[in-house]
């Protein structure tokens, strides 16, 4: 099968000319004959889900995850990490047995958000369910199996024993919700901290000699960054900042709520209730509560303020994949999987395939 494109993106170069696709990979590029003003990218990868589609992950049961499965396919997302923000212990442990094995979308596994995050900095987590770092509650956690990330302050009592075991284990650990100082942030980096969950929200701000977490992070060439285009929570002059410190180290994650991608009315995200009108959800005092952003949105938004077209089909791709250690995932090669996303140049989906799957979206 032949996808009918221009170019397809490569490794971060365009190459001219059709995708061939067979059984599932994609088995050549380069062949001649595509129509022009259509380019084949891989598939996105999105890190931080909370829900989508009406649904609420951390109270999804499988058939929930088929409907947003779907929702999330047509904005081009072909493997994801269900986000799990703080909640009680079994409500957590609830959610990882609900969580499938497979699935369209490929369900990479779970993000835990929490519930070792700074009490000086949770931003809309419920702060009731917050808890120190503590090893034998995480063996608790990860007992169901599936965790593939978890959100750390790395501050806290009890933070480098967790740590330490997350990464024994297999388990990407990024820094978020927290206090650390520039020292601090040094510390968790050394220790094996990889990434930095939303950069900017909810963290120790960066000030001229105290630059936290976000300065080290910034400056540090081995930390990813993850961060959230969607308008709200980073200025534009903020996001072009990011980028021109790390840009080749910089993943766009959606941080999507159940009301994703439609927006409008009341979900819930864990325990809390959030409200949706004309911006991003927010809890009833005000705070910011996740988003309503798609990663063709995301992808998109940067690609406004002057970033190149490959760079930001790169976040969405190939950096989520490098920070969860997975070369399979935000790529579109020969011999590769067919996760493919073909866009038109207006950068509108025109289809989407899974594992090479049936075209979930077809325009003319």
């Amino acid at each position: 099968m032949r996808l009918g494109v221009e170019a397809a993106l490569v490794r971060g170069e365009l190459v001219r000319g059709d995708v061939e696709v067979d059984d599932g990979v994609v088995v050549a590029v380069g062949v001649a004959g595509g129509p022009r003003g259509r380019v084949a990218v891989p598939g996105f990868v999105d890190l931080q889900v909370n829900g989508f589609g009406g649904i609420d992950f951390l109270a999804a049961a499988t058939d929930d995850y088929r409907l947003a499965g779907a929702a999330l396919l047509q904005t081009g997302v072909t493997a994801y990490q269900p986000t799990f923000i703080t909640a009680s212990e079994s409500t957590i442990l609830e959610a990882l047995r609900a969580l499938p094995h497979n699935g369209s979308p490929r369900i990479v596994g779970a993000h835990l958000e929490g519930p070792f995050l700074s009490p000086e900095r949770p931003g809309t987590h419920p702060i009731g369910h917050r808890r120190d770092p503590d090893v034998e509650l995480l063996e608790r956690l990860l007992e169901p199996g599936g965790v593939t990330e978890m959100t750390v302050a790395p501050e806290l009592p009890g933070a480098e024993l967790v740590i330490r075991r997350l990464l024994e284990r297999g388990v990407v650990v990024s820094a978020g919700h927290t206090n650390a100082t520039a020292e601090e942030a040094h510390e968790a980096f050394d220790l094996g901290v990889s990434t930095v969950t939303h950069l900017f929200n909810a963290m120790r701000p960066f000030r001229s000699r105290d630059p936290g977490i976000i300065g080290v992070a910034l400056t540090r060439r081995e930390v990813f960054v993850q961060i959230i285009v969607d308008g709200h929570h980073l200025a534009d002059e903020t996001v072009r900042l990011v980028w021109a410190a790390a840009g080749d180290r910089t993943a766009l994650v959606t941080d999507a709520t159940a009301g994703a991608p439609n927006g409008g009315g009341t979900y819930q995200l864990g325990d809390v209730e959030i409200e949706i009108t004309d911006g991003p959800p927010t809890r009833e005092d005000g705070v910011l509560a996740g988003t309503v952003l798609t990663m063709i949105d995301a992808v998109r938004n940067v690609h406004a303020l002057g970033i190149s077209f490959e760079d930001a089909i790169g976040a969405a791709t190939t950096v989520p994949a490098r920070i969860l250690g997975r070369p399979d995932l935000g790529v579109l090669e020969p011999g590769g999987p067919a996760d493919v996303v073909v866009l038109d140049d207006r950068l509108e989906i025109v289809d989407v395939l899974c594992a090479g799957g049936d075209r979930v979206v077809a325009r003319d």
